[in-house]
């Protein structure tokens, strides 16, 4: 909290400087819109094209964190464990979230624990662009663990601009709303000289994350168990986040350097199940990292270097006194190394060659912990041909592990090789139509709670690997000062194979269990999307975007089980989004709505397991207006507007209606 308060003091203190820097133009619509038009492009170039949100686009819609954004990309699936502070993971087309690569300004993040990245610890408040890759980036110049994921989410913080005679940036945000919540941010950029410049975000949330649920279950018989109206407990979070980046340019390059600081406590509501309403367990988490990145360019040579330190504390507590007493406290470190370079071998061919090291330790103070540590080491060789209407990518990729446990023999070295091929190719002279296709192998490691965790660990466990094919066609049209300016439509159909999928297996009593490679899990669905402009009046813009995703992901692990070819937890097989905006002289009316469709909730696809379809609309109302050299933007917002009941996890309840009002000062 004092850095936050400090962070303000500097904000404050600094707002009168710099008289004689000249009147902006409205910098902020004009920084960001500039984005929005590079990434809209960006797909026609791309080998493999990605789905983007970013700028303006990114602010209209109504999410609180990344993971809420994500829900309106195609192929996603979110597990949302309820309230503002609740557990938010992704997994990407069914493959699970252990699949799913998250980078955040080039570095990838990591958890060796349990391989999942919370992404509801993630404000959209300093991010600039949210980009979803389906087998991985079309550049072959990027780590070679990049080259690893089945599918990645990049991350892209706002990096500072300055016009001529501006020499700083300040803005401050301040929201509040439903659940008691308070939200305060803040971001300074500052030009330090011609070719350095700096910035610090900072943020506080606090929320006690109470709200009112409809609880209602109907037993297999059809006959109505449960029916009644309760308040969530034990949702609250207070957390902050520091960020703090410096930017530089060179004669023939450029380099970042990023310290990055979230701490957070909040309550873990739990399940609502047998009428218990509030649970007793707590978490403490303190993620921070600091990470530098260079990029050097000599003439046909290009290299991008990264290193990165982390450190995540967590302090899990359980006081149920209907449970057993918790109070564990584990530690992550961290430290990564990665070089990539690439070759221009023409003007059409280039190859790359890249090599990561990653160190990870983790350390409990549970009994009879064995404090494993990791090497892995990864190298990559890629190469890009592009002929013009033709345009192809492939890459290797190894990966090398050596893992060591305290006070035990070290288990066996894996060593994977995960080859990877891209084409893209334009069937008419115009490069509005393209169709692609990729093949790839990925794979994850077993993390340190499949491999050692107490009990129920297994050492000899085998990667998890994931075999891909995809076919897709995009049209893709921009036509400015046009009244359709906008036209984007795209269609995938895709083949997934998970196997060895590593699964939690009974080995005798019910609290003993093993894990197993055991899973063999297909998959097959079809993405699709759409987006259109049109601007009817000379002030007017409307924007409609839509996903659609159809997918049957399947066990076929073994026909003696009951859940043979029945589809896996949590997959619906239809889910979709759509969201409306429309601009209009400084006001921005945004209309989303997001639909999940019937799950199941164990393996066995029985009625009793039976989770019931969802959907949420949500509405939001903004004005931006200027007085002198102040930017401002008011924004009212609802969220689940019908206030649906809906659970997106079983017994998480999800809350009905809210609202949330926000006010941004800029200069």
């Amino acid at each position: 909290m004092k850095y936050f308060t400090f962070s303000l003091a500097w904000i404050v203190s600094i707002l009168p400087l710099d008289a004689s820097a000249e009147e902006r133009t409205d910098s902020l619509s004009h920084h960001q819109l500039g984005e929005v038009v590079v990434t809209a492009h960006k797909p026609n170039n791309d080998i493999i094209p990605a789905q983007i949100l970013s700028g303006e686009e990114l602010r209209r819609v109504n999410s609180n964190s990344v993971a809420d954004a994500l829900r309106y990309f195609s192929g996603v699936q979110v597990k949302d464990y309820g309230g503002v502070g609740g557990i938010k993971t992704v997994n990407i087309r069914s493959m699970g979230t252990n699949h799913t690569g998250v980078v955040y300004d080039g570095v990838e993040l990591g958890n060796a624990q349990n391989g999942q990245i919370d992404l509801g610890q993630f404000s959209l408040d300093n991010i600039e662009a949210l980009s979803l890759y389906n087998g991985q980036k079309s550049e072959i110049l990027q780590p070679a663990k990049d080259f690893g994921s089945a599918g990645t989410i990049y991350m892209r913080t706002r990096t500072p601009m300055f016009d001529d005679g501006e020499t700083y940036h300040a803005r401050a945000t301040l929201r509040t709303g439903s659940f008691d919540l308070l939200n305060p941010s803040a971001l300074v950029e500052l030009k330090l000289s011609q070719r350095v410049s700096a910035s610090l975000s900072t943020e506080w949330i606090n929320s006690s994350g109470k709200y009112k649920f409809r609880y209602r279950r109907v037993n297999p018989a059809g006959e109505l168990a449960y029916d009644t109206t309760a308040g969530r407990q034990n949702g609250d979070i207070n957390a902050t986040r520091i960020e703090l980046d410096t930017h530089g340019a060179l004669t023939s390059g450029t380099w970042n350097f990023k310290v990055y600081n979230y701490n957070s406590e909040r309550g873990v509501p739990g399940a609502i199940v047998n009428n218990v309403w509030r649970r007793g367990e707590r978490i403490w988490d303190t993620n921070s990292f600091a990470q530098g990145r260079y990029t050097g360019y000599f003439g046909k040579f290009t290299t991008l270097n990264n290193l990165k330190y982390a450190f995540y504390r967590t302090h899990y507590v359980n006081n149920d006194d209907k449970q057993v007493k918790i109070d564990n406290l584990y530690r992550q470190k961290e430290i990564y190394f990665s070089t990539a370079n690439a070759y221009e071998l023409t003007a059409r061919w280039s190859l790359s060659a890249s090599y990561d090291l990653l160190w990870n330790v983790l350390d409990a103070d549970v009994y009879g912990f064995v404090k494993p540590s990791r090497i892995s080491q990864f190298v990559s060789l890629a190469t890009s041909l592009d002929l013009g209407r033709v345009r192809f990518q492939a890459s290797s990729v190894g990966t090398f592990i050596h893992d060591r446990i305290k006070g035990q023999k070290s288990p066996k070295d894996k060593h994977v090789f995960s080859p990877a091929a891209f084409i893209n190719l334009y069937p008419f002279r115009s490069k509005d139509f393209s169709v692609r296709a990729f093949y790839k192998q990925s794979f994850r490691m077993p993390t340190f709670n499949d491999l050692y965790y107490a009990d129920m660990g297994n050492s000899q466990l085998s990667p998890e690997r994931v075999t891909q094919y995809n076919i897709g066609l995009l049209f893709d049209r921009h036509s400015p000062g046009r009244p359709v300016s906008a036209v984007r439509l795209s269609a995938d159909v895709y083949y997934n194979s998970v196997k060895d999928k590593i699964v939690a297996y009974p080995k005798g009593q019910q609290f003993r269990w093993t894990m197993l490679n055991l899973g063999l899990v297909d998959i097959r669905g079809i993405d699709l999307t759409a987006l259109m402009t049109v601007n009817p009046l000379k002030d007017m813009e409307i924007t409609v975007r839509g996903q659609y995703t159809f997918q049957r992901a399947i066990d076929i692990t073994s026909p003696s089980d009951n859940y043979y070819r029945d589809q896996i937890p949590y997959i619906p097989r239809h889910s979709g989004a759509a969201v409306v905006n429309i601009y209009f002289r400084g006001w921005n009316l945004n209309y989303s709505w997001i639909y999940v469709g019937e799950r199941y909730n164990q393996q066995e696809n029985i009625r009793y397991n039976y989770t019931q379809p969802w959907y949420t609309s949500d509405l939001s109302l903004s004005k931006d207006f200027r007085l002198g050299k102040v930017n401002l933007r008011g924004l009212i917002e609802i969220n689940n507007l019908l206030s649906q009941d809906y659970d997106v996890i079983l017994n998480y309840p999800m809350p009905k209606r809210n609202y949330r009002f926000s006010i941004t000062v800029e200069i």
